[in-house]
């Protein structure tokens, strides 16, 4: 893969969005803000194009990625749009919720988007950058988060910097994430809805909005971004649900649980989401030889927070 000089531009700068567009349409990598995580994104209907975010992130090629849509009326052209899927695209876009769809025959997708798989992932972010190069584009980018595969998801600009310079051109500064975490996935089947990564958007949430309840995924496939058994991994090894630090720990504090840093002194678990891969990065940069995290109740954005935390603390796979 060539080597490029990446710029760092601010996503107000004028001519930012049009020159992030230019590079999407000559088939390059552009790293995008958005109100999750930072996206590394391809134009999604360009095979080549998409192969650049696997070969820079170093991704396995049976992972899938997430199709980002400007709108509901631009993901009816490459996914079966059901009642319930409507309903939920009402309820929560723009904004950090993917939704797993059956691919309509002949979309124009890339196949390498969706790893062989008859479904395809597709979320409107919120973030009004990336709303508008996807809006100016025309069509669909992919963009899983812009780091390299396995690591700690980026929360600013430096995060993807540090991790990918020199593996893409462009990488626009939006601030830092609001959220914090990647979206929430959900698989939609009939009138069924099936949780496939926890997020800010709960399943009390998605069930407040439909009237329905949310399944834990009927099966142990990957089906969508977020399922592999090490991800979101800082580079000390991980110890949960610690409520004092052991020797050569570094430990990351909740609630009534100080620590040496904290996600949240407050026990709030939006604002440690908000927080957590900041402070995960910032506990490795401290020299940690092991990050000990203390417990986080397992309700509400918890879960997704525990989600990625059992996640970064699982053993790690194989480069």
């Amino acid at each position: 893969m060539a080597a490029f000089k990446t710029q760092v531009v601010s996503a107000h700068e004028d001519g930012a969005i049009s020159a992030a567009v230019q590079q999407l349409d000559a088939g390059n990598l552009v790293a995008v803000p958005t109100e999750t995580v930072y996206g590394l994104a391809a134009d999604a209907c360009t095979d080549a194009a998409v192969q650049k975010i696997y070969q820079a992130k170093g991704r396995p090629s049976y992972n899938p990625l997430i199709c980002h849509v400007a709108d509901a009326a631009m993901a009816e052209r490459y996914v079966a749009v059901t009642a319930g899927a409507k309903q939920l695209m009402e309820a929560f876009w723009p904004g950090p919720l993917t939704l797993v769809l059956d691919r309509l025959p002949g979309s124009g997708i890339a196949a390498s988007v969706t790893a062989g798989l008859d479904t395809l992932a597709v979320r409107a972010p919120k973030h009004p950058t990336t709303h508008k190069i996807i809006e100016t584009l025309g069509r669909p980018v992919a963009a899983p988060s812009a780091n390299p595969s396995g690591k700690l998801s980026p929360t600013s600009a430096e995060d993807v910097l540090e991790g990918l310079a020199g593996k893409l051109p462009l990488i626009l500064d939006g601030g830092r994430s609001d959220v914090g975490i990647e979206s929430t996935i959900v698989g939609v089947k009939g009138d069924k809805y099936y949780l496939l990564r926890p997020g800010s958007i709960t399943p009390d949430d998605i069930t407040e909005a439909t009237g329905a309840p949310v399944y834990d995924r009927d099966d142990t496939k990957i089906t969508a971004p977020g399922q592999l058994l090490s991800h979101y991994a800082p580079n000390a090894p991980v110890r949960l649900n610690a409520t004092e630090k052991q020797a050569g720990e570094i430990l990351i504090g909740f609630g009534d649980i100080a620590g040496d840093i904290s996600l949240s002194t407050s026990g709030d678990t939006l604002e440690a989401a908000h927080n957590l891969f900041e402070i995960l990065r910032k506990a490795d940069t401290m020299g940690a030889g092991t990050i000990a995290v203390a417990p986080i109740p397992d309700a509400g954005v918890g879960i997704a927070l525990n989600d990625r935390l059992r996640r970064a603390a699982a053993p790690r796979e194989a480069a």
